[in-house]
């Protein structure tokens, strides 16, 4: 077990999602900051980091598993999921929660004046959302599936416009990171996303649809930053020769 505190919470979820429940039990971010060890975790958070492990290991022992096994795919294949599943999430649940966030800012917003600044960050999130995903949709994206392609022919590596993956790769975990912060403050302003008492059906509604959004995002961020990221920096470097 001693062993196990030096691994990476990204690398745990990596190798089975179904870890990812213990983690967020213990409010740990194994999407943004899944490169900490178990041991910094621990001893940041104040959590006891066997107890911690001990409750993976249940999760891990337990044979049943209905977990997809991302970490084996191909990253071609992985990259048309991430974009295919999660990317179109965010289009479909931003049209719906923006104008439901603004309906609740109108209506409750005098007595619940926080509605405004999750209004804000959400509104944030989503614009900045879009503007991240087409950059992966049209630059990182396309050329970590032409490195895919490439290895398979044999064929020699044509340097890209913006030097190497890393470039872009260290762009998006940035802005991932911003987007972590952000539903941070919104998950904190929500009380985790508990409706008031005086609560309409709406109210409720948008609430469960915020908290779902944030746990799609976690898996989301999870996929690019601790499996398909990693393993294009890996792809790259198999390439000797560089036009």
């Amino acid at each position: 077990m001693e062993n196990l505190k030096n691994k990476t919470i990204g690398s745990f979820v990596a190798e089975d999602f179904r870890t990812a429940a213990v983690f967020s039990k213990y409010k740990i971010d194994f999407c943004c900051k899944g490169n900490r060890t178990v041991t910094e975790v621990c001893e940041k958070q104040n959590i006891d980091a066997d107890t911690l492990l001990e409750n993976v290991y249940e999760v891990l022992k337990s044979g049943s598993s209905e977990s997809i096994d991302f970490n084996s795919w191909p990253l071609d294949l992985l990259a048309d999921y991430i974009e295919k599943t999660h990317h179109r999430y965010v289009e479909e649940k931003t049209n719906v929660l923006l104008p439901f966030l603004d309906k609740l800012c109108k209506v409750h917003g005098a007595h619940h004046p926080e509605l405004f600044r999750i209004n804000e960050l959400f509104t944030g999130c989503a614009g900045e959302l879009s503007q991240h995903m087409k950059k992966e949709e049209l630059v990182l994206f396309p050329f970590i599936k032409r490195m895919v392609k490439t290895k398979e022919s044999d064929g020699i590596l044509s340097q890209p416009s913006f030097g190497t993956v890393l470039n872009p790769i260290a762009m998006m975990m940035d802005e991932h990171d911003n987007e972590g912060e952000r539903f941070r403050e919104i998950a904190a302003l929500t009380d985790h996303y508990t409706p008031p008492a005086d609560a309409c059906t709406t109210y409720k509604v948008t609430f469960a649809m915020l908290k779902e959004f944030e746990e799609d995002l976690h898996k989301h961020i999870h996929l690019e930053n601790n499996i398909l990221f990693p393993k294009a920096l890996i792809l790259e470097k198999e390439f000797v020769e560089v036009e």
